[in-house]
């Protein structure tokens, strides 16, 4: 973890504590930092700071001058609406996202999605993988994130009013590439305009596997371009990272 971020209840006046036991041991461990170290933090929905260590405990860190003055990064303009993955992938890119800045994350049934990983423990534990992607990427809001388990009527109902801009939907079998795609939109814009301004709002990413034709078309439907990345064929971490890159640069 890059920060320490704490909840809003963690500071009292001008101190603060640690009570998390993995935090606490990332600290003795990781950082080997001692009383009198400054420790880089952050308070969760606030800002970002630092605070000197002033007493260690094995079941809490009491933290004093507390200076929280750095407004977190801002958040990329883009929802993903991620198919469900399996279980022991959701972790890591929870993590992902939170860490690169996605504003809001909808998690979407699909057909090749197995109905076992919606009654997965990990489900319940998002909050905690927000956390470490948060501390990751050092920010301090969390993105929002929905769960959709009827992939239809989400898309027909309610799609066309969360599309703030454009949306597309990674597809390896598409014709049309990304950057294809970006400057087919840029001939049709002023010369002044950035490419960062011709990002679509809203990217679908499939889970291992993709998506089945049916629901290519019934995204079209509403207006989602298919894009591909590339000639190969990525598994859903690295398609996630390689998409959400786009946004970074």
């Amino acid at each position: 973890m890059n920060c320490i971020l704490l909840p809003e209840t963690s500071f009292q006046h001008d101190t603060a504590h640690i009570y998390d036991l993995a935090q606490i041991a990332h600290v003795n461990k990781v950082l080997s930092a001692k009383v009198g170290d400054s420790l880089k933090i952050g308070q969760l929905d606030g800002k970002l700071g630092s605070a000197i260590i002033e007493d260690i405990a094995p079941d809490r860190i009491q933290l004093g001058d507390i200076q929280l003055t750095i407004n977190p990064p801002p958040k990329l303009n883009l929802t993903v609406v991620l198919a469900l993955p399996r279980p022991k992938v959701l972790r890591r890119l929870i993590m992902d996202m939170t860490a690169l800045g996605v504003n809001d994350i909808i998690l979407i049934n699909s057909y090749r999605t197995q109905k076992s990983y919606w009654q997965s423990p990990m489900l319940g534990r998002l909050d905690e993988f927000v956390l470490e992607g948060l501390q990751q990427g050092v920010d301090t809001i969390a993105p929002r994130i929905s769960l959709q388990k009827r992939f239809k009527p989400f898309v027909e109902d309610e799609l066309a009013s969360l599309i703030t801009n454009r949306a597309i939907v990674a597809h390896p079998y598409s014709a049309l590439s990304f950057s294809q795609y970006v400057q087919q939109l840029g001939s049709n814009e002023p010369p002044h305009r950035s490419v960062g301004s011709l990002l679509p709002s809203m990217v679908f990413i499939g889970a291992e596997g993709g998506w089945i034709d049916y629901e290519i078309d019934l995204l079209a439907t509403q207006g989602c371009a298919a894009v591909n990345i590339g000639p190969r064929i990525l598994r859903t971490e690295a398609a996630v990272n390689v998409i959400l890159g786009q946004w970074l640069l």
